[in-house]
Order: C-alpha cells, then sequence, then structure tokens
C-alpha cells in the first residue's frame, strides 16, 4: 500500500513512498539498521509531530512502516497525525539513550496510515494556528501575564491544542486557560519551552552559513557554560560565543571532549619548569598540536618558548630528581602568529587589470 499524502512538508517527486526529498524534514534520525532483516522486528515506531515533538507508539496491526510514512496514532483525547522518523529495533535504543523507562510511559498504538481524510482534516487544523497563536498572544496581553505565546500546535483531528510559551518566571494561567477554552472550542494544553526551543522552532542561519543545529538535527539540548569556552582557549566574547537564542552555542561542546581529552595528557598550568637559564611558567597552550607556550615571567609574557608535551613532562622528570637542563630546546613564540601568504595561482598583483588596460589604450 502506498502512502504518498503529504503533511505540509512536501511529497517525493518521484513518487517514492516515505522519501522526503523535496522538502526539510526536522531532526532526521539515520537508521544503520535498516538493512538487517533481524533488527526490524520490534513493534516501536517513532512518530514526529510539530516542534520537533517525538513520541513512541506501538505498531500492534504489524502495518508495513517506512520512515516518511504518514500515520495516524492514539490521543487523548482523538487521534494525532504525524511522520514515522524511526522503526525497528533502532526505536528501543533511541527509548534507552532518551532514559525513557516503558514501565512509566504510556505508550500507545497506532491506527493506520493515515487516509486521504486524515490529512485533509490535519491540514484544516493547521491551517488555524497562525490566527489563533495571534489571538492567543491578544488573550494573554490582555490578562496582564508575563508570558509570550511562542506557537500553537494543533491536534491532528483538531480536538486539541497545545500552546508553547515562553517566560522567565513562574506564570499562573489557569485564568487564561478558561479564556483559551471558551474563545477557541478546544481542549488546552500549556507546555513552556526555553530560548534554544524557541530558536530550534523558528529557524535561522548561523555565523558558520549552515542552518541551525537545533533546527536539522540536534534532538536534545545539553548545558553549555563558559568552561567550554575556557578549555577551547576561546574568546570570551559574548557576541561571538552567543547564538540566535542569545545563549551560548550548542556547537562549543561539539569538540570539548577532544579538548579535555588532550588536557588531561598535558602538564598542569601550576607546574613550573626549572631551567639554568631560570623558571618558566606556563602561558598558553594548544591542547590539540600537543604544544606549550611558557614564558620567563608569571604575570606578563616575556622570552616566550614553545615546546612539546613530551619535552614537558621529561624536564619535569628532570625536576623531581633535582636536576635542571640548560635551556629550553624549543622555539621562540610570538604572539601575533606570523602568516605565510603564497601566491597558490601566480596573481598576487592588485593592479594587473589596469595594466592590461592601459596596454590596450597604447595600442
Amino acid at each position: 500500500m502506498n502512502n504518498n499524502y503529504t503533511l505540509n512538508n512536501g511529497t517525493c517527486q518521484y513518487g517514492i513512498r516515505g522519501c522526503r526529498c523535496n522538502s526539510r524534514q526536522m531532526l532526521p534520525v539515520t537508521d544503520w539498521l535498516s538493512d538487517l532483516d533481524d533488527m526490524q522486528k520490534s513493534q516501536l515506531v517513532e512518530v514526529q509531530f510539530k516542534n520537533t515533538r517525538k513520541g513512541y507508539y506501538r505498531n500492534e496491526q504489524m502495518l508495513d512502516l517506512e520512515k516518511g510514512d504518514i500515520v495516524a496514532v492514539e490521543a487523548n483525547p482523538g487521534h494525532d497525525i504525524g511522520t514515522v522518523t524511526l522503526t525497528g529495533k533502532l526505536v528501543e535504543l533511541q527509548m534507552r539513550k532518551n532514559r525513557i523507562d516503558l514501565n512509566r510511559y504510556e505508550v500507545r498504538q497506532i491506527y493506520r496510515l493515515a487516509t486521504e481524510n486524515d490529512i485533509k482534516r490535519a491540514e484544516e487544523a493547521k491551517a488555524k494556528e497562525q490566527d489563533t497563536m495571534i489571538r492567543a498572544r491578544q488573550l494573554a496581553q490582555s490578562l496582564g501575564l508575563q508570558m509570550k505565546i511562542g506557537d500553537v500546535e494543533y491536534q491532528g483531528d483538531g480536538t486539541k491544542a497545545i500552546f508553547y510559551y515562553i517566560a522567565d518566571q513562574r506564570v499562573d494561567f489557569r485564568q487564561l486557560i478558561k479564556v483559551y477554552a471558551e474563545t477557541f472550542r478546544v481542549r488546552i494544553e500549556m507546555k513552556q519551552i526555553g530560548a534554544r526551543q524557541e530558536a530550534g522552532r523558528i529557524g535561522g542561519t548561523g555565523p558558520c552559513g549552515r542552518e541551525l543545529c537545533c533546527t536539522t538535527w540536534l534532538s536534545n539540548f545539553y548545558s553549555v557554560g563558559t568552561a567550554a569556552a575556557r578549555t577551547q582557549n576561546l574568546s570570551l566574547n559574548p557576541q561571538k560565543l552567543a547564538g540566535q537564542c542569545a545563549k551560548l552555542k550548542c556547537c562549543l561542546s561539539y569538540e570539548l571532549d577532544q579538548y579535555q581529552e588532550a588536557l588531561s595528557k598535558m602538564p598542569s598550568k601550576d607546574i613550573q619548569l626549572e631551567t639554568l637559564e631560570g623558571t618558566y611558567f606556563l602561558f598558553s597552550s594548544n591542547p590539540l598540536r600537543g604544544e606549550l607556550t611558557y614564558s620567563t615571567s608569571p604575570a606578563f609574557p616575556a622570552n616566550l618558548q614553545m615546546i612539546s608535551s613530551e619535552e614537558a613532562w621529561k624536564i619535569i622528570e628532570m625536576n623531581k630528581k633535582g636536576e635542571k637542563p640548560a635551556k629550553l630546546s624549543g622555539k621562540k613564540a610570538n604572539l601575533i602568529p606570523e602568516i605565510d601568504y603564497k601566491n597558490v595561482v601566480g596573481q598576487d598583483d592588485l593592479t594587473r587589470f589596469d595594466k592590461k588596460r592601459k596596454a590596450k589604450k597604447n595600442r
């Protein structure tokens, strides 16, 4: 059975089931076990909805589901419409990764592959979300609540609406829920999101020139502190370290483990190197290259010498035995690195075009 219907995400231009070539699927998950038959024997299915919301459902009817299929799933009340993002044994591993306890988590069932009527009804409900959000903001403002309605998500059957809000402090919205229920005539659910979730929902382009990670593939948000920037020797400039959400960039944690592992193999900054020339203090380090820069002054850079971490450990062992090398055998380090600009194309003269024009005039 083919299910080439679409839910505001586009459909395959070639009519291939499960393909999303004309769409931008949020937070995709690569099924590395798709070619193994034994790994596909599982009733659990991961289904994704709007705003990166995901749920895990049981395929009790053993429907032939593939990634990208639109399905109708059990909800409270009614049913919801979502997109299959993962099937097989990998779903169980994903649930274990997200620390979901099957004894406490209510695994609902998948009713069917979405029919044309299901898709049409879901599209009608989705068409009301923008107007509902604007009206919801006006109602919240009229009640004097310090909150912002970031988005509204209607359930697939239109009987329930989730209002995503942002607030710096606790908000008593019991009266607001009553007003919403009377105004929109649906079941109301309030869900608070943070600045990172809002940025992932809105989307955008980062300073790297690529689409935001939280919009494309990040499924979980981890706390990022300034210690990550210090570990990687980054400048503590808020304008450079902050992302679109005004929080520290998530990418600061991508290489943090590598830096921490490299730093664990290097001497501590509190260890001084004793030589016959004098005492050297650690000024800076390059963990990934395994290079250390030492200064003869603990307060400011003076007579900087760059050595490898292996050589630093050798000198430390010598100092423990009461021995001192004559001097550091490293190279002198400059505060401003020297960059060797090479003419790789053979054309480094900025006036070469003007010369050609003059030559033409002489003719």
